[in-house]
């Protein structure tokens, strides 16, 4: 890979100027997030209320990102985008107000929360398909592992700021500053060039709505495939969360202490992970696997590890995994769709990772209350493993319908290691080599839009 290509997409003005104003909004974020829990916490005394104010603000995407993904693919994204940032602001501003008078106390709290999560559950593909424009096919990759970095080094930063913000003033100031960071964001779509971030959907995308989207999506094997992964691997594997906490409490006897020992290691694995996804030249289905295979493997170590630090050094590379496995999942559903579906199959990979953590969280945690955590993560992981080495070969037979990618190794003898073999001979589908089907024909023979959308890569969200 060229010398730089860490950073390739920054060549980009449009995505500097994006890039700049989300990590601004992510910090803001996240703090509000420490802010929102701190409140409440203080106020009841109960994790549980915490834990409810939080599954307010991600419940909406189970019902509210598919329509979301039709908006994405029927309007403009532009100024979609800019009442979305203003509902935001006002929200944030609420809850400063809640929190400095005490008017409404906890019931308008978790309103606004609700509130907050369904603008988010709308906004989110509309955001991706916008974002779509400000990168080329050959940076989409790269361009998100940076968010992913931005996204990561943004909480650890929000978070950090946040503590010392709440501690010192309380956390009206935390919502006031989230507030305030949503102008970045406006100020950005304004700056982006129009002829270079054309937010116009293509004339397709009108027909249809959410059923069109399901649709399509049964027309697409491979992906189903990889959305189908991805919920195994964020359900089973993706919820250290949970096994952190139990794994501290329980056999590593670390405390509280150890478990935020755990949680800053875990978010320096997502840097981590997020540097390695962009210095790949491309992310696709053969990375998901490996990705897939080396995380499960891992998290069976992680059941076996003796002590609190052994079991960091081995937290540290499954975070990184994680964001890889995010970052092809998201570059392959931006890449590999029909430009008039983009928005609706995002949206179907935001309910996915929704319903995973949805999932996962509490089967998780039945299983470490009831077989033990070690227990827990040894069976998780070697379930996850299995299901991504099926996910492989599932892959592989799709190579009929799209352009294989064989890994360049001689073929094993041994029956094991065929299965793993096979596992890892994942197929590049035909989205990543611009293949005109003959419906866009007339397109290209007329040079109309649907072209220069089929060639169209995607960004980063700044969410």
């Amino acid at each position: 890979m060229a010398r730089g290509a860490t950073f390739a997409a920054l060549r980009h003005r449009n995505y500097r100027i994006w890039a700049l104003a989300g990590f601004v909004s992510v910090i803001g974020t996240w703090m509000q997030v420490l802010g929102v829990n701190w409140y409440v916490l203080k106020e009841t005394g109960s994790a549980t209320s915490m834990g409810f104010a939080v599954l307010l603000q991600a419940a909406p995407t189970l019902l509210l990102s598919v329509w979301g993904g039709v908006l994405a693919d029927r309007l403009p994204a532009r100024p979609l985008l800019i009442a979305a940032q203003g509902a935001h602001a006002v929200l944030a501003a609420g809850l400063a107000a809640v929190a400095l008078t005490g008017v409404g106390g906890l019931p308008l709290i978790f309103a606004i929360s609700l509130a907050t999560g369904a603008v988010s559950a709308i906004e989110g593909p509309v955001m991706g398909r916008w974002s779509a424009s400000l990168v080329d096919r050959e940076t989409l990759g790269n361009a998100l592992a940076l968010g992913s970095l931005t996204n990561s080094a943004g909480r650890i930063l929000g978070m950090s700021l946040g503590a010392v913000v709440v501690a010192a003033v309380g956390p009206a100031l935390l919502f006031g500053i989230n507030a305030a960071s949503f102008a970045a964001v406006v100020v950005a779509l304004f700056a982006v060039r129009p002829g270079a971030a054309p937010d116009l959907p293509v004339p397709d995308a009108a027909r249809g709505g959410v059923r069109a989207g399901f649709a399509y999506l049964r027309g697409q094997p491979v992906l189903l495939l990889a959305l189908a992964l991805s919920f195994v691997l964020g359900s089973l594997g993706r919820n250290y969360q949970v096994t952190m906490a139990a794994m501290s409490d329980g056999p590593l006897h670390a405390g509280v202490s150890g478990y935020g020992l755990l949680s800053t290691v875990f978010a320096v694995g997502t840097v981590v992970g997020a540097l390695v996804a962009a210095r790949r030249s491309s992310l696709g289905y053969r990375t998901l696997v490996v990705a897939g295979l080396f995380a499960s493997g891992l998290q069976i170590v992680a059941g076996l590890a003796p002590g609190t630090w052994s079991f960091a050094a081995v937290i540290l590379p499954i975070a990184a995994a994680a964001v890889v496995i995010d970052t092809t999942v998201g570059t392959r559903a931006q890449l590999d769709t029909d430009g008039a579906m983009r928005g609706r199959v995002l949206a179907a990979l935001a309910v996915t990772g929704s319903v995973s953590a949805a999932v996962g969280a509490p089967l998780l945690g039945w299983l470490a209350e009831h077989a033990g955590p070690r227990q827990t993560l040894v069976l998780a992981g070697a379930a996850a493993a299995i299901a991504t080495a099926a996910a492989g070969v599932a892959l592989d037979r799709q190579r009929g319908q799209a352009a294989t990618l064989a890994l360049v190794i001689p073929r094993p003898r041994h029956p094991v290691r065929r299965v793993a073999f096979r596992a890892a001979r994942i197929v590049r589908p035909t989205g990543a080599v611009c293949v005109i089907a003959p419906a866009d024909a007339g397109a290209v023979r007329s040079g109309g839009v649907r072209l220069r959308e089929l060639a169209t890569a995607g960004a980063v969200t700044n969410r």
